[in-house]
């Protein structure tokens, strides 16, 4: 959910008799599903999302996202409130007709997302109306990378591991295309998604699954909040930070990215009839200001350390929020650019969306989670997929052109 902005460097622990005295958490209920996918959060602090820290209203917007550059710009562009995810497979073939099948799909998919964030797109439906400031990324999925044997950071192709509690249903995750559109509204998204469908059908590949999200409305930059009803996005890696954990190291990979995406159902009802203060304590926030419990404003640094004094800890032992701390990673630290969703009565949660330079740092987090997260009694993670962001394609370029070498 939460991710910390404490130094990489851990300190000992040290027992504060002036702490602020809090009951202990009440694990309460059996878990009956994994840990919240490192985290609730999602808006970036630094890079894309610096304007929205602490508050501060955002930069006026230009009418249109630029798709060419070195990195795709549904990474580096500051979260939009609207969400498509599609993934697509290819239809099996030899690695030779495979690769062939690939190169001709992401040239088409190039021209396709190139021209609907272009600032007259072909399609009459995109100029009308508000601008759709669309920005999208595509990602490789470790299947399609070792069947073909696609140049992709070896890392990626060992995948994910299960997780205790993972009810994972495979027709909603996986993939060997995973397509993220971003946007100001709904309404273009499910345009560029008819597109893209109709290009994939064109070189032989189908859509394996699709999800919308949406983010809560605010304003004046402020952060959104979750289903749960708690601020979400209050902290993410500046651009220092995000250079070490987020993008590949110098090399073919430096503008690539991986993308873990979880699909995660909340039981809303049983978390609101929580008492409010357990449900802070559940989580290692305040639910009004979104305050760590251990501050006074929602950017303060969670401190992991401090205690009680009668020993416990202001942040208990189970709260999601010291159990994703990069303290406990060696500083490690994700992009979380996650999103709502609502697919009706009984199916409402995250789409947990977080970049990192090596899915393992994920794992990590997640183990962690899996096994002690107090959230786990109302969260189940239901869909799962992994793929390599590539970088972005140059002017007259196309995405993948690297993947081939």
């Amino acid at each position: 959910m939460h991710a910390e902005t404490g130094k990489a460097q851990d300190r000992p622990p040290t027992a504060r008799g002036g702490g602020v005295a809090r009951r202990a958490l009440i694990t309460g209920g059996a878990v009956v599903a994994a840990g919240l996918g490192a985290g609730v959060t999602a808006l970036a602090v630094g890079g894309p999302d610096a304007g929205q820290r602490h508050g501060r209203a955002a930069a006026p917007e230009p009418p249109s996202v630029p798709f060419h550059g070195e990195r795709q710009a549904g990474v580096t562009v500051a979260q939009q409130p609207a969400t498509q995810l599609l993934a697509l497979d290819l239809a099996p073939a030899a690695a030779s007709d495979g690769r062939a099948a690939l190169r001709g799909l992401l040239g088409e998919l190039t021209r396709v997302l190139a021209g609907a964030a272009g600032a007259d797109p072909a399609d009459a439906r995109l100029r009308d109306g508000q601008p759709a400031r669309l920005s999208s990324l595509v990602g490789v999925g470790p299947g399609l990378a070792a069947r073909l044997g696609l140049n992709v950071p070896p890392a990626l192709l060992a995948g994910l591991p299960d997780f205790a509690g993972d009810r994972l249903d495979p027709a909603r995750g996986g993939g060997d295309l995973v397509i993220q559109l971003c946007a100001a509204d709904r309404w273009p998204l499910s345009v560029v998604a008819e597109q893209v469908d109709a290009a994939a059908r064109a070189a032989g590949a189908a859509v394996r699954w699709t999800q919308s999200g949406f983010l809560a409305r605010t304003a004046g930059g402020a952060t959104p909040r979750n289903l749960f009803g708690f601020k979400d996005g209050t902290a993410n890696p500046d651009g220092e930070q995000s250079a070490q954990w987020v993008w590949g190291p110098p090399g073919p990979y430096e503008h690539g990215t991986v993308l873990v995406y979880r699909r995660i159902r909340m039981d809303t009802a049983a978390f609101a009839a929580l008492p409010e203060e357990r449900r802070e304590q559940v989580m290692g926030r305040r639910a009004g200001d979104g305050a760590p419990l251990t501050g006074t404003a929602e950017h303060d640094e969670p401190d992991i350390y401090t205690k009680n004094p009668d020993g416990s800890y202001v942040l208990p032992a189970t709260a999601h929020v010291r159990l994703s701390s990069p303290r406990l990673d060696g500083g490690a630290r994700m992009l979380r650019r996650g999103y709502n969703y609502d697919d009706g009565p009984g199916d409402r949660g995250l789409l947990f969306c977080a970049f990192m330079r090596d899915p393992a740092q994920f794992t990590r987090v997640q183990e962690r989670l899996a096994a002690r997260d107090s959230l786990n009694a109302f969260i189940e993670h239901t869909a799962s997929a992994v793929a390599y962001v590539l970088p972005g394609a140059p002017e007259g370029g196309t995405l993948g052109e690297g993947l081939f070498g």
